[in-house]
């Protein structure tokens, strides 16, 4: 096994949840909003949102550093990253588009998007390092229910 780089995987994983911060500080008073939406049964009280979420931003750094340390040609590694990438722009305007903009119909839209480029990004690890593949799934999990109640609530309201 290499040595880990410290270094490296605390950037991988503070940057995962910078972009996580900063969409929360972009989306503005979310709770009072999420509060007064009628919403589908077993729904979680609201604080769980950001402990669950501060979690799995964590293992996305940590499984994006994997991919960066691995020894995967360059191609390999690049491709990852685009679809990475990708995923956690679209993850960012999720929180935007619900929270920010309070369109529900949008968020739906952009969290099925979300989920495509989450099992895409599982696929594509896989390729590098199934450790890295496999600290995705709670996060295509969490995202399935998340979709679940974006639709229940886009329903109801």
């Amino acid at each position: 096994m290499k040595k880990i780089k410290w270094i490296d995987l605390i950037i991988f994983v503070v940057s995962a949840e910078l972009v996580g911060a900063l969409a929360g500080i972009l989306a503005g008073n979310s709770f009072d909003f999420y509060k007064g939406l009628a919403k589908p049964p077993l729904s979680p009280p609201g604080w769980i949102f950001p402990v669950i979420w501060t979690i799995l931003y964590a293992l996305m750094g940590i499984s994006a550093y994997i991919i960066h340390a691995s020894d995967a040609d360059n191609d390999k590694k690049r491709n990852s990253f685009i679809i990475y990438g990708a995923q956690l722009a679209v993850n960012f305007f999720w929180t935007i588009a619900f929270f920010r903009l309070r369109s529900i119909g949008l968020s739906v839209g952009v969290i099925l998007l979300l989920l495509v480029l989450i099992t895409a990004m599982i696929i594509r690890f896989r390729r590098v390092s199934i450790a890295a593949a496999y600290l995705n799934i709670p996060y295509l999990l969490w995202t399935i229910f998340a979709s679940y109640l974006n639709i229940g609530v886009f329903v109801l309201n």
